[in-house]
């Protein structure tokens, strides 16, 4: 069976995007039961939608459209980061666990502000470029 790789796998940013998704996954293992269909979901579905929104945005053709889905991509990672903030004021999380993968963070949302703002070079680069006769 052949497997199709698609240009998003090929991102870095993707690739560390959905290694935190794993590492956020394994913080809500510490989570009391009540929480696993509140706040837990709500983590969830924000950090998933972080290396979902790199991959949907490398689909679309135009580079606007492009740097339209990294900014929901780093609106998600801020909401999940805020989140867990919320998890730790609550004690559903030791602050030491959240510093453990704070640095993931960091590196995720250093690399989609990268990209974006390379992708926002190459639009104006474009849009300066003289037209050919």
């Amino acid at each position: 069976m052949t497997v199709i790789e698609y240009s998003f796998q090929k991102l870095k940013v993707w690739q560390e995007a959905k290694k935190l998704v794993v590492e956020v996954y394994h913080l809500l293992d510490a989570f009391p039961k009540f929480e696993k269909y509140a706040l837990c979901d709500q983590i969830r579905r924000a950090i998933v939608s972080v290396p979902s929104n790199i991959a949907e945005g490398s689909g679309r053709k135009s580079l606007k459209e492009q740097i339209h889905f990294l900014e929901i991509s780093y609106g998600s990672l801020m909401e999940t980061y805020n989140q867990l903030l919320i998890a730790i004021d609550l004690a559903y999380i030791t602050e030491e666990s959240v510093e453990a993968i704070k640095p993931s963070i960091d590196a995720v949302a250093k690399m989609i502000n990268g990209l974006s703002n390379s992708y926002s070079k190459k639009i104006e680069e474009q849009s300066t470029k003289p037209l050919s006769k």
